[in-house]
């Protein structure tokens, strides 16, 4: 421990010489000793979780390098809060463990360090979710396999699978996480396809231990990739390697992936988020703030709940406007009131109202927009005259709700669809009539849709 203790102490001298005073007296003056080596993890005590956010958002990096100046064997800092450190002190197990070799490759994983369990809030929209994700990272590959997790954009699910991820690799450093988002996996296996160069693409994605695919909605359309997955999937499962899966919705609802994949998404335990409450939503607000400031107290609960009350769409939304009142205020110097809250978000006010108004005023831009984005396509592709069902299908469902909102001629439809002959807009909308009577996914998709551009519940 003793020369770790030296190699921080020569650390902050550099930091201290490098950065502005107060930055430094703020961030790492109180951060005096080491407090244990842990399968190399150097680990430090944060004052509170300001400084424990900001070293982790801005200056974990630079501290990892500067520490590997020192040692032949790589190691990296691991900042913990006051309570982290009360609790591992009532165990009293730590000690300084033999250094591992090799350690530089296993840190390849894609995960974001600031996703964690401690900082995901809790609350009754997600809480299966959070306990599901929780015993699934205490028990990988044991308790269930794959964690399927979907909801609307926004709501946490990449948080919490990378909550996984990370509290994985706290626990056990020799673990091979790896984190993907899945428009990546199947760049990469185009990139494969293009070179032949398949088994280091099946090196990559079957040499780990912990496989978490993100966003697997994308896989849509993508008949090789599936079929890559699926070998990838299946190789992972017969060994018992746990896989975390997050999608927009269940695994029965995914639009054009092969039955006998989504069918595997659904052999472990499926868990989804739902939009949280505004007594929820206050609480995620507090504890951003915790991160962002260090005064907790900082904006009146009033204010957060007026921020809560507005933005309630999702968490992402809801954390920008938080920043977004705590720099208007802060740059001007103004006090933190509903007011100045108002002020500060009047842009963001205007333009959610301009959207959740636009197809009531007749806005046909705005449904193409909705079902784009449900399809994972763009706006362009839905408008254009490609031929693959990936784009015809959305196309007939935009027509189809175009005629059943607005009931638009079918000339007025195929002049929104670049001209396209009216009878090609009868035949397109009869064919979703028929899906409705026949085909309940795509009911339920539809019926979702019409509801998302307008429609009454």
């Amino acid at each position: 421990m003793e020369d770790f203790e030296k190699i921080w102490e020569k650390i902050k001298y550099k930091l201290q010489m490098t950065l502005e005073e107060d930055v430094f007296n703020e961030t790492f003056a109180a951060i005096t000793n080491v407090f244990k080596v842990v399968n190399n993890y150097v680990y430090l005590i944060a004052p509170n979780s300001f400084v424990k956010g900001k070293i982790d958002a801005f200056y974990l990096n630079r501290l990892n390098a500067m520490l590997n100046e020192y040692l032949d064997v790589k190691h990296m800092f691991k900042i913990i809060s006051k309570e982290q450190a009360a609790e591992e002190l009532s165990k009293a197990s730590y000690a300084i463990n033999v250094p591992e070799q090799g350690l530089e490759n296993k840190y390849k994983t894609g995960l974001n360090n600031l996703y964690t369990f401690d900082n995901f809030v809790v609350g009754a929209s997600n809480r299966l979710a959070y306990t599901s994700a929780t015993k699934v990272a205490d028990q990988p590959g044991v308790f269930a396999n794959p964690l399927y997790i979907f909801g609307e954009v926004g709501l946490g699910k990449t948080h919490l699978m990378q909550c996984v991820g990370n509290y994985i690799l706290e626990n056990d450093v020799n673990m091979k996480v790896l984190y993907l988002k899945t428009d990546q996996f199947i760049e990469d296996y185009g990139r494969a396809s293009a070179k032949k160069t398949f088994d280091d693409f099946a090196k990559k994605y079957e040499n780990v231990d912990i496989l978490l695919a993100d966003d697997i909605q994308f896989l849509a359309g993508k008949t090789q990739s599936q079929l890559e997955f699926f070998k990838i999937f299946e190789r992972l499962k017969d060994n018992n390697k746990q896989i975390v899966i997050t999608s927009d919705r269940p695994a029965s609802e995914l639009y054009d992936i092969m039955s006998r994949l989504t069918s595997r998404f659904e052999w472990g335990l499926s868990v989804d988020i739902n939009r949280p409450s505004l007594d929820h939503r206050i609480l995620i607000l507090k504890k951003k703030l915790q991160a962002e400031t260090s005064d907790p107290e900082l904006i009146p609960h009033e204010v957060l709940e007026y921020i809560a009350s507005i933005f309630d769409n999702n968490v992402r939304e809801l954390e920008g406007a938080l920043k977004r009142v705590l720099f208007y205020c802060t740059a001007f110097d103004y006090k933190f009131t509903i007011a100045n809250a108002e002020e500060a978000l009047k842009n963001l006010i205007n333009s959610k109202n301009i959207s959740n108004k636009a197809i009531n005023n007749g806005n046909f831009n705005t449904v193409l927009d909705i079902v784009s984005s449900y399809y994972h396509i763009t706006t362009t592709d839905l408008l254009s005259n490609k031929r693959t069902k990936q784009f015809v299908f959305p196309r007939q469902v935009t027509m189809y709700i175009l005629k059943e909102l607005y009931d638009l001629t079918y000339k007025k439809i195929g002049q929104i669809f670049n001209n396209k002959d009216h009878s090609t807009v009868i035949y397109s909308i009869e064919q979703i009539s028929n899906d409705l009577q026949s085909d309940k996914t795509k009911k339920e998709d539809i019926d979702k849709l019409l509801i998302k551009c307008g429609k009454k519940a």
